[in-house]
Parts: structure tokens; C-alpha cells; sequence
């Protein structure tokens, strides 16, 4: 068709524009302007405004916005935002501001300084609003500095890694009989040594437990002889001193002033964990986790009596019956008293001499079908 400015070739003046396919979303005021002048030109030589919108793949309806927008001279987009009538008011964000140079090192976060700015009278805001305040003037919390992470302290090196050379302790809680237990532990053998099961969680306790553990493990002897001339330093830690180190968390009877005189005059040396760091002493504690969901029953004891002789019995029954993990599948008393390594090879010659024997009976039964052929096969 002929229009005003010649033939109408609204494709082509659409790839003129540079535009293919459907109008973007947004565009310009020149490129809505061409596309207009493109419509306006099939207009006027008859074409219809729906089928020069569809070939120029514009929206009929956007295309009469187009058409009132330019008549009013504002064919470019304004600017995203606008003006809402809840927009923060300037002052406003001048005390957002001020609230931050004021508390921004003690609250450290805007979710607390929009609740500061109530709390103090002066500001009625939301937190994502102070974040985007801050956000505009390049305004950031400091964050609190990270803990360096805490290394766990090696064993002493004098130590070796030997049944009673390092034991472990702790107290567990049995709340039906309100009783606390004193559970120690060998470490290397995972023997249950002794309990002792008070009321009471004090440096008596941890006394009583040792003193019986050191004369069921026969070191008495070995206290009795590193103490001979009675004298012991407790302000020096003598390395060559100890008979064995104890392994244990932070509890106020396992610190404690009397505790540490014990433990000098027994010549034991004493070995912390971190504080609030319960892997360090992992050992005692998957002994009483074990204890607890292994031997549910006790959980149920009310009666202390009962529960002392019920929880003697099953220091037995774990050492002697239960096979430890840990040690390779050997019961603690086996590894305590030194059979375990003998019980481990003897497994694993066992395994060997059943992978033999099932490879013979194999071969042997293979080679005997194949003896007899196929026909003998019924």
C-alpha cells in the first residue's frame, strides 16, 4: 500500500528500528516514536490499527497507550519508585542515621537498631527499612570478630598408649534414683574400672573412685613407692612423677583444689579437655551413652541400693560379655588383660582358612560336573 512517506513496508521499517520478533517490554522514546510513525503511515494507507499492531507484534492495547502518551509528550519512561504516600520521611531517615553512628557498634544489626530507635522513643520503624537506609548511605555493621578455633592439647609425651597408663572420668546422671555416678575408664582397653554412685558430685567422690580403681588395677603399690620420702612438689609438674594421666572435662569437682592435692600425692597427672568441648573426652562419654541405651533399666531405678548393685552387675557384663567396636570386636576385660590381639589374629586366620576351604569345595564340585559331561548331568 502507498501512505504518505511512499510504500508501506511495516516490516521492514520494524528491522529498521532494529527490533525483531516481539516488542521488548521496554524501549525507548525514539524507538516508540518510530514504531508510531510506522503505524500512523499503514493508517493512512488503510490498514487497520489491529493487523499493523499484529505485524509488528505490538500489543493492541499498548499500542493506544503509545498514541495518548504521545499526544501528551511523554513518550519516555519515568522513573521506577515514584512517590508512595509510606515512604519514610527525611527526618526520619536522618535519625535512622544518627542511630547508627550512636549504637551501630553495640547493636550490630538493623533488626535491633529499628527496635533501639523504639525502645529509646525516638523512631517508629521497620527493620528493612533501616537496612535499605543504611544500604543507600554505604553504611555497614562491623561484625564481632570470630574465636580463633581452639586446637585440642596433645597427651603428654611420656605417655604410652598402654592399658593403665591413661584413664578417663566422668559423672553420669541417673534421675528416677537422683543418684550421680563416677564412671572410670580406661582408655586404651575401654575397661570400665570402677564407679561410684552418691548423691553428691564433689571432690570426695572423685577420691573414693581413684582409690578403689588403684587397688582393683593393683597401682597402689606403685603410689605407695613414688611416695616414699613424703614430699611431693604440687606447684612443679615432674613428668618422670606420674604412674598415669587422667583424662577429664572441666567439672568443679575434677578442678578443684583438693582434687589436685590427690592427684599429686596418687602421682597422677591430670589432662583437661576445652571448655563446652565434649568430644575431647569422647571415650567416657560414649561409655555412658552406652550405658543408658544399652541397659534401659536402670534408667528406671528408684531405689539407690538397687541401682548400685544393678549398675555393678552390668560393669561386668561389659567388660566380660559385650564386644567393644572400638578395640577391634574384643570385650574390654580381653583387651585389659592383653588377649585381644591374639583374638584378632586368630579371626582373621580363621577368615583365611574359610576363603580356602570355600575355594576348594567350589573348584572340586566345579570340576566334578565337568568330569562327568553334560549328559551325565540329570
Amino acid at each position: 500500500m502507498q501512505g504518505a512517506r511512499g510504500p508501506v513496508d511495516v516490516g521492514r521499517g520494524k528491522r529498521r528500528l532494529g527490533l525483531s520478533g516481539r516488542v521488548p517490554r521496554r524501549v525507548d522514546a525514539a524507538t516508540k516514536a518510530g514504531l508510531l510513525d510506522l503505524l500512523d503511515d499503514a493508517l493512512e494507507a488503510g490498514w487497520s490499527l489491529r493487523r499493523a499492531a499484529g505485524v509488528l507484534e505490538l500489543g493492541e492495547a499498548r499500542t493506544h497507550r503509545w498514541f495518548a502518551r504521545r499526544a501528551r509528550g511523554q513518550l519516555a519512561d519515568r522513573a521506577p519508585g515514584g512517590s508512595p504516600m509510606h515512604g519514610l520521611l527525611a527526618e526520619e531517615t536522618d535519625q535512622i542515621l544518627a542511630l547508627f553512628e550512636e549504637w551501630g557498634e553495640t547493636d550490630r544489626s538493623h533488626r535491633k537498631l529499628a527496635h533501639r530507635g523504639s525502645y529509646l522513643g525516638q523512631l517508629w520503624v521497620s527493620p528493612s527499612s533501616v537496612r535499605r537506609v543504611l544500604s543507600l548511605a554505604d553504611k555497614h555493621f562491623r561484625p564481632l570478630p570470630k574465636p580463633e578455633k581452639s586446637r585440642r592439647r596433645q597427651f603428654p609425651e611420656w605417655v604410652e598408649y598402654t592399658p593403665n597408663s591413661i584413664w578417663i572420668y566422668d559423672v553420669t546422671h541417673f534421675p528416677r534414683a537422683q543418684m550421680a555416678v563416677l564412671i572410670i575408664e580406661d582408655l586404651v582397653s575401654r575397661k570400665w574400672i570402677t564407679e561410684i554412685v552418691s548423691v553428691e558430685e564433689t571432690s570426695t567422690q572423685v577420691e573414693l573412685a581413684f582409690t578403689a580403681a588403684l587397688e582393683a588395677e593393683g597401682l597402689l603399690e606403685g603410689v605407695d613407692a613414688r611416695s616414699e620420702d613424703g614430699l611431693v612438689d604440687l606447684g612443679v609438674d615432674e613428668e618422670s612423677r606420674p604412674i598415669l594421666l587422667v583424662v577429664s572435662d572441666n567439672g568443679p569437682q575434677m578442678t578443684s583444689g583438693s582434687t589436685r592435692e590427690f592427684m599429686a600425692l596418687c602421682a597422677i597427672a591430670q589432662h583437661f579437655g576445652r571448655p563446652g568441648t565434649p568430644t575431647d573426652q569422647a571415650w567416657i562419654e560414649s561409655l555412658n551413652g552406652h550405658i543408658k541405651a544399652e541397659y534401659p533399666h536402670l534408667l528406671a531405678i528408684r531405689d539407690p541400693a538397687t541401682l548400685r548393685a544393678e549398675i555393678a552387675g552390668t560393669r561386668v557384663h561389659y567388660n566380660t560379655v559385650r564386644l567393644h567396636q572400638g578395640i577391634g570386636y574384643v570385650t574390654p576385660d580381653d583387651e585389659h588383660q592383653g588377649r585381644g590381639e591374639t583374638i584378632r589374629k586368630a579371626r582373621e586366620a580363621g577368615l583365611e582358612q574359610a576363603r580356602l576351604r570355600r575355594l576348594a569345595r567350589h573348584r572340586a564340585e566345579r570340576e566334578d560336573t565337568t568330569s562327568k559331561g553334560p549328559a551325565d548331568v540329570v
